[in-house]
């Protein structure tokens, strides 16, 4: 009998943790950082960005809600009739936790329910080119 043929392995000096590679490998943002995303000063640098020719799209198409860019702007229009767009719409009407939230809950306080936030579909502009 031979040695095996095996060429990858997870104890490969190349990949160390593998484990971790594969749960972080199509991360996006957080909730808590898409809403401060969404404050009109930041959202307005977001969305008119320079061209960048490294990022999908060229940086000229982007959600906002989801923090994905995209290629043209048929793309992005449809990706806001998409199940994912909208439930992420869903999950950003909550109002995102904060520490004064995570003392209250820890006795130091009385509970108070969570807010909720009105959260629409971003407008698009025609003429993005």
């Amino acid at each position: 009998m031979g040695k095996s043929k095996q060429v990858g392995n997870h104890k490969s000096d190349k990949k160390k943790n593998i484990a971790k590679t594969w749960k972080t490998k199509r991360r996006t943002k957080d909730l808590d950082q898409i809403h401060v995303d969404m404050i009109p000063a930041n959202s307005a640098k977001l969305l008119k960005q320079d061209l960048d020719y490294d990022v999908t799209g060229c940086a000229q198409h982007y959600c906002l809600h989801c923090a994905r860019y995209f290629i043209d702007l048929k793309a992005l229009k449809e990706h806001f009739k998409t199940k994912v767009h909208k439930k992420r719409l869903k999950q950003l009407r909550e109002e995102p936790y904060t520490q004064a939230e995570a003392e209250r809950a820890a006795g130091m306080g009385s509970y108070i329910a969570p807010k909720k936030v009105e959260v629409q579909t971003q407008q698009v502009e025609e003429d993005m080119n």
